[in-house]
């Protein structure tokens, strides 16, 4: 992995200037990309049994909706997932307590995909609580073709949520930069399991620090395609895509306010890296702080009242807190001599970061109700960690044997996946929202 180090001298790298593609929603079906590879370690502490039977399915529906619904349970780790060996199982059941007890199931979920009018597909389930032999209700979506997997998506969160009093992100998406070559990059998304991966814009040129809005309608980034870093802001459905900060010198590292009014990013303009907010939209941005420091990648509290960031004001590079309304700066992280890259979970109660141990660059969390710390990936190259919108994962870039991948562990650090494409290096991961649609 080409490591952005602390101080962004790569950022003044020399460049071949080009140009950038933008590619909306809208005609994102006609770019796709090669598939991720999934892989799969570990488990929860403890695991729900759980069957999910065939759906009728006499139509041939194109997507394996209860397949896709059983890959997302046992990709969270959470679940001892059983096929009911092979039986189908609409959402008309009936519910068969004795046996699914029989087969220590405390859960079991069936149903149906048909299409229906104007090439929709409608797809129904509905899940049994095996131990109080109770219906614990069901989801019937009619969708087009291109959401079938949203759909299968929903039903994992719905099941997920009933059993564990959490909700679901299996129907979220994630954003991340791929590399195939020197000279082509691209902005991507994908479903949260890797699938459906579609460009969201091509460049010549480097393509950096992606991040969603709050509602999850819009990415910025930093792109190099002027020359120099710039922040663009991108529509994630129309592509229509705009500069929010091209000032003088270096533009980077944007994080949006929680309620997506404010940008901060970070700026040059007094020859050092600086930490600036600025109106989303577009405006002039106003210094926060001012110090003879480094101070850099700038990510907001849940609350929206401080920024966390990482400065090298006490010597190597550490996260800190400041409050927006000025004030002291705290420092957050003391073990090891550097730590980048902060993420803080939804609940403001745990904080990721990349610390460097030697030659390695680990992901690490700290709780802050008690300061522990926690390793979490021991890897040799870990770098950009996101939450998950429901705080119980964390999806990071990470190198590999065969370059770069993008990986998740659960915040217990007890269940891993590896997400990986073949001939790309896949970097800079960003987990979206939760969205009225997903």
């Amino acid at each position: 992995m080409q490591r952005r180090h602390f101080v962004l001298g790569s950022l003044s790298a020399p460049l071949v200037r080009g140009a950038a593609s933008f590619v909306g929603l809208a005609a994102l079906a006609n770019s796709a990309q090669a598939q991720f590879k999934v892989d799969v370690s570990g488990i929860g502490a403890t695991q729900i049994p759980v069957g999910i039977g065939a759906f009728r399915d006499p139509n041939h529906c194109p997507q394996p909706i209860a397949d896709i619904v059983r890959a997302d349970l046992t990709r969270s780790g959470l679940f001892a997932v059983s096929n009911l060996g092979g039986e189908t199982l609409t959402e008309q059941g009936p519910p068969n307590y004795a046996a699914w007890r029989s087969q220590n199931l405390e859960a079991v979920a069936g149903g149906s995909v048909a299409q229906v009018a104007g090439g929709r597909w409608q797809v129904q389930f509905r899940l049994w609580d095996a131990v109080k032999q109770a219906d614990l209700g069901g989801l019937a979506l009619t969708v087009m073709p291109g959401d079938l997997r949203l759909a299968a998506h929903k039903i994992s969160d719905y099941i997920y949520q009933k059993l564990t009093g959490q909700r679901g992100v299996f129907a979220t998406r994630i954003t991340y930069i791929t590399k195939a070559g020197q000279h082509n990059f691209s902005l991507n998304i994908a479903d949260s399991d890797g699938a459906n991966p579609q460009f969201a814009l091509r460049s010549r040129e480097p393509l950096l620090s992606p991040v969603w809005s709050p509602n999850g309608q819009e990415l910025a980034y930093v792109s190099f395609e002027t020359g120099k870093p710039v922040v663009f802001m991108q529509d994630v459905r129309s592509g229509a895509r705009r500069a929010v900060a091209n000032f003088k010198g270096s533009n980077s590292a944007p994080a949006f306010s929680p309620d997506g009014g404010t940008l901060a990013v970070v700026l040059t303009l007094t020859g050092r890296s600086q930490i600036y907010l600025m109106p989303s939209k577009g405006g002039t941005p106003r210094q926060l702080m001012r110090s003879y420091s480094i101070d850099t990648e700038p990510t907001f509290s849940p609350d929206g009242q401080s920024l966390y960031f990482v400065s090298d004001r006490d010597g190597g590079p550490q996260v800190y807190k400041v409050g927006l309304n000025g004030g002291s700066v705290q420092r957050i992280t003391y073990s090891g001599g550097y730590n980048v890259s902060p993420a803080i979970s939804p609940d403001g109660k745990t904080l990721a970061y990349i610390s460097q141990q030697g030659n390695s660059y680990q992901l690490w969390s700290i709780n802050f109700a008690t300061n522990a710390t926690q390793l979490l990936d021991d890897g040799s190259d870990c770098g950009h960690p996101s939450f998950a919108p429901n705080g119980q994962i964390v999806l990071y870039s990470a190198g590999g044997r065969g370059g770069e991948v993008l990986k998740t562990v659960s915040i217990d650090g007890r269940v891993r996946s590896t997400l990986s494409q073949a001939g790309v290096q896949v970097r800079e991961p960003s987990w979206g929202p939760w969205t009225p649609d997903r």
